[in-house]
């Protein structure tokens, strides 16, 4: 009997302190930012005094960050009303969360107006300031595009989900291709030839940057970062190259992102070895959540890309659409607010079609990318062209065992060339970059090394001649 006093007497002292909880301590964990702990005890104060202005702030925040911002809404207006500080800054980030962008501008201006008339700072508002004034541009401007089809996917895997062809490349995990373990968000993409590939690396402090190597006979080269321009800010992950070879899509989460990462798009100038500046793709696309992986399949005509909007912890949302030629935008003007804005959340995926046959059709070819076994690939060692009739693949397609050898020598000698070819490269690089103090220390060397590079390209023209004519006399 005892034993059943003592575990009611700790049953009931457990709901006691459950129901005890206090507004301060509530307040307390509101400035931890313990939003979800807070929040009921909210809750319980704004239902019983719903006019007042401190208990609607509160509780309209922890809605706010535990990803309800419509159930925000109405609370944080009142505490605006109620001239509450700090509440038109929330309200603000409020209206920005639900894309009513253009309210959230005049929040952030109000609040703004009252940090000068307090004489307080106001850098870190006015950089809100402009970047709801460039979302709200991005919402003027919401790409016409027709999205067929939508699959929810954990993200630990999401890149299973994508069924490209192979004339697109291939996409890996970073640890998949790299075949390391531990925990890497970066990805890989392959190109079609599989000679070169664009990677996501992290540097000293933990931060994103995107690399490219090339392939080298069969080993891979040494990673080339990609420039500031494309890297400079915040993290950069899930690069993807057109077939133009130039054309490069990638993610960041720095300047210029909506919220968390956003998919960018620039191109290599091959007459300059630069990029052009990056551009937002914006909206659909991008949206204040993180948004990346986009991915145009020219062989297929279908796009694809990831979203965890609207999404619960771990889950994400790839998104197929039917890639446009041209970029073509709704008529912000001519449509009702809530029209536009459900265009630009893809609330509806109906909403974007206005062609059912090309709808039909482009489900179609999803359909059978997604059922398409691939053929298996004849991978080859080496190419090299003995005449007009014969073309080598392998060493063991050689019939001359001299010639078999005297290939092994053209091979290590061509490995080495290009080394020399690709130090070489890389020595221009810098030139064009340097001082003109630097050029002139380095100049000599580069000199040396376009001779000997030269050289040993004709030495290796030279060697594949003897290679051909050794195997052809042992055809005959």
């Amino acid at each position: 009997m005892k034993i059943k006093h003592v575990l009611f007497f700790l049953f009931c002292f457990i709901l006691t302190g459950l129901s005890a909880q206090t507004l301060e301590q509530a307040k307390t964990m509101f400035n931890k930012k313990q939003y979800d702990e807070a929040k009921p005890v909210f809750k319980k104060y704004v239902k019983s005094q719903p006019a007042n202005g401190n208990y609607n702030l509160w509780y309209g925040v922890c809605c706010l960050k535990t990803g309800e911002a419509q159930e925000a809404l109405k609370y944080l207006e009142l505490a605006v009303k109620k001239r509450i500080p700090t509440g038109q800054l929330y309200l603000a980030e409020t209206y920005n969360e639900l894309y009513r962008f253009e309210d959230a501008v005049k929040n952030y201006e109000a609040y703004i107006e009252d940090l000068t008339k307090k004489k307080k700072p106001t850098e870190e508002a006015e950089k809100l300031l402009e970047k709801t004034k460039s979302n709200l541009r991005m919402l003027k401007s919401v790409e016409e595009v027709c999205v067929i089809d939508s699959f929810v996917v954990d993200k630990t895997n999401f890149l299973d989900t994508y069924k490209i062809s192979e004339e697109s490349g291939k996409l890996f995990s970073y640890n998949q291709f790299f075949k390391t373990e531990g925990d890497h968000p970066g990805t890989v993409y392959e190109t079609e030839l599989a000679n070169k590939i664009y990677y996501s690396e992290k540097d000293p402090n933990g931060q994103l940057n995107i690399f490219s190597k090339n392939k080298l006979l069969d080993e891979w080269g040494k990673g080339r970062e990609l420039p500031g321009s494309i890297n400079a800010s915040g993290n950069t992950n899930y690069p993807y190259v057109l077939t133009d070879g130039v054309t490069i899509y990638y993610a960041s989460d720095g300047e210029g992102s909506i919220g968390g990462y956003d998919i960018f798009v620039t191109r290599y100038n091959t007459g300059t070895d630069t990029y052009l500046r990056p551009e937002n793709v914006g909206m659909p696309f991008n949206s204040p959540y993180n948004d990346y992986m986009y991915v145009i399949d020219e062989y297929n005509n279908l796009g694809w890309f990831a979203s965890d909007r609207f999404q619960p912890e771990g889950k994400v949302c790839i998104y197929v659409f039917i890639p446009n030629e041209s970029k073509q935008i709704y008529n912000y003007e001519a449509m009702e607010p809530e029209q536009m804005i459900a265009l630009a959340q893809l609330r509806s995926l109906e909403l974007t079609w206005k062609d059912k046959k090309e709808v039909d059709d482009a489900r179609k070819r999803l359909e059978a990318a997604i059922h398409h076994k691939p053929q298996e690939l004849f991978v080859p060692d080496f190419e090299f062209v003995i005449d007009d009739n014969a073309t080598y693949y392998h060493l063991s397609d050689f019939k001359s065992p001299q010639a078999k050898e005297l290939f092994r020598r053209y091979q290590s000698k061509e490995k080495d060339y290009r080394q020399q070819e690709s130090k070489l490269d890389n020595q221009r690089q810098w030139y064009a970059r340097a001082s003109k103090e630097e050029k002139a220390k380095i100049a000599p060397s580069i000199l040396d090394l376009e001779k000997r590079v030269k050289q040993m390209a004709q030495e290796l023209d030279e060697e594949a001649i003897i290679v051909r004519n050794t195997e052809k006399k042992h055809i005959k």
